[in-house]
């Protein structure tokens, strides 16, 4: 009797350490999302144009694909969708191939910023995206 109790605790023992395990990767994984994840905004300024204003909305999947849409408010322009985007190591990288449009930046230590250029058509400016509430 004691032989089938203690291999039905090695059973259990094997099966939540290979649980808790497979279990971290995905809770890192999903603190890392939900640092990007909301509505971002900031100004675009081309110089000689209107400046413009801009928010980027990152939204994830409960995997931990990201994906999203961006605004531009004072052109009554929405929902244009990213059609690529990444997140790691502080470094967000999003892509959207309706507006020809890529930027790479990175988030600052208190989550509340990301410093990057966009590159829209060709034009690279700079663009600092704020967290919104």
């Amino acid at each position: 009797m004691k032989k089938p109790r203690a291999s039905s605790f090695a059973l259990f023992a094997g099966l939540t350490v290979t649980f808790a395990l497979g279990l971290v990767p995905a809770l890192t994984t999903a603190q890392v999302t939900r640092s990007i994840v909301g509505d971002w905004s900031g100004t675009l300024d081309p110089g000689a144009q209107p400046k413009k204003r801009i928010v980027v909305h990152i939204a994830a999947a409960q995997d931990g694909t990201l994906s999203g849409t961006i605004d531009y408010p004072d052109q009554d322009t929405s929902g244009i969708q990213i059609t690529g985007i990444t997140y790691k190591n502080s470094i967000l990288h999003f892509e959207s191939t309706p507006s020809l449009t890529v930027y790479d930046g990175t988030m600052s230590a208190d989550k509340s910023t990301i410093t990057g250029t966009i590159n829209q058509a060709g034009a690279s400016l700079d663009l600092v995206l704020k967290r919104t509430p």
